[in-house]
């Protein structure tokens, strides 16, 4: 049976054997490395180290004032911003504690209080991510947005502005990142708005409005508006662009596969997915995020076991005969945004010929 990948740099089909479950031998080498276990004391180590950066980061805010040196503190907090963001990834996926609730109580207090970002939202959306990555149709990371991320999607393009920025989407990609932010907390509180899922929604709304009157009491507290404005704007603009970095080099560029394919599960997430090679400064960098073939094939695994688990399912690939891809973070930067140029190059033919 032959997978047939689309709008990728890898042109070509890749054969799909059907012989049962190829995942389990994978499941049971790591299961009996002990890698699914729970890192009670990283986590809790892990959790100190960030919340203390996230407070300093405002206490900073505070001992500086009302100065433009304040605005550094601005671009220290979307970096501390992103750090609790990614210890709320993991508790989304259930890799802090035993129990769900344990793990939804970090996610709420991360996510909505800290952050202001839906926690229900995230983890709706990236489950469906994670079920399905770079499945035309079925994933969301690219589903119709600003950026086009499929031939059809960039050939179905309409309207002035629409087509300028599928023409350029590389060359905007880093900026329309500074956004990224603003949209995160718009679709946050679209989810909420709209969703029939009941679940920690009063939680969330309250979380999510302490979070909003302390932010903006707090700047508005120190700064003068003018001040404010900026630092809002260069806080959310990191914060942005630095999570966006964190997700891009994961998927994009990466083989797309088409509606009505037929893929076993291993397959699916090793063939979309690529991994950034680095050591331990990369880790804290991405959040664990660069080890994503293996987080996708275990998403509940602790993110320290994450780098002890890749020689495992590397070598296990290997034996498969599987391409288990890998690169440099700058790599993996050059492949996602030739991609994106690439899906641009009809829309500027066309233009060219005018």
């Amino acid at each position: 049976m032959n997978i047939e990948i689309t709008d990728t740099a890898r042109v070509g089909s890749i054969a799909a054997v059907s012989r049962g479950s190829d995942f389990a031998p994978l499941r049971r080498r790591v299961h009996e490395a002990h890698l699914l276990e729970r890192r009670r004391g990283n986590y809790a180590l892990r959790i100190a180290l960030t919340g203390a950066g996230y407070v300093l980061a405002w206490l900073a805010l505070f001992a500086v004032g009302d100065s433009w040196f304040t605005m550094l503190v601005a671009a220290a907090m979307g970096i501390a911003f992103t750090q609790v963001a990614f210890l709320g990834h993991d508790g989304g996926h259930q890799q802090f504690a035993r129990t769900k609730r344990s793990n939804d109580i970090l996610g709420l207090v991360t996510g909505d209080l800290l952050v202001g970002l839906c926690y229900g939202w995230w983890v709706d959306e990236h489950n469906q991510h994670h079920s399905h990555p770079n499945f035309e149709g079925y994933d969301p990371d690219i589903g119709d947005s600003v950026l086009t991320f499929t031939a059809a999607q960039a050939a179905g393009r309409t309207g002035v502005v629409p087509r300028f920025i599928t023409r350029h989407q590389a060359w905007l990609f880093f900026p329309m990142l500074t956004l990224e932010g603003l949209n995160l907390h718009l679709q946050s509180g679209i989810w909420l708005w709209k969703t029939s899922i009941r679940r920690y929604r009063r939680i969330e709304l309250l979380l999510l409005t302490l979070h909003i009157v302390a932010y903006f009491s707090a700047v508005l507290l120190v700064l003068s508006p003018v001040k404010a404005l900026v630092f809002v704007c260069i806080q959310q603009a990191v914060w942005g662009v630095y999570m966006g970095c964190s997700f891009a080099p994961n998927h994009k560029g990466m083989p797309i596969i088409a509606p009505g394919t037929k893929i076993d599960f291993l397959r699916r997430q090793v063939l979309t997915t690529r991994n950034v090679r680095g050591g331990r400064f990369t880790d804290i960098v991405l959040g664990g995020l660069n080890y994503q073939v293996e987080h996708h094939l275990f998403p509940n695994m602790p993110r320290p076991n994450l780098r002890l688990a890749q020689p495992i399912v590397r070598a296990y690939c290997a034996e498969l005969g599987i391409s288990y891809t890998e690169t440099s973070l700058l790599g993996s930067y050059v492949v996602a945004l030739r991609y994106l140029h690439s899906l641009g190059a009809p829309l500027r033919a066309a233009s060219n010929a005018r």
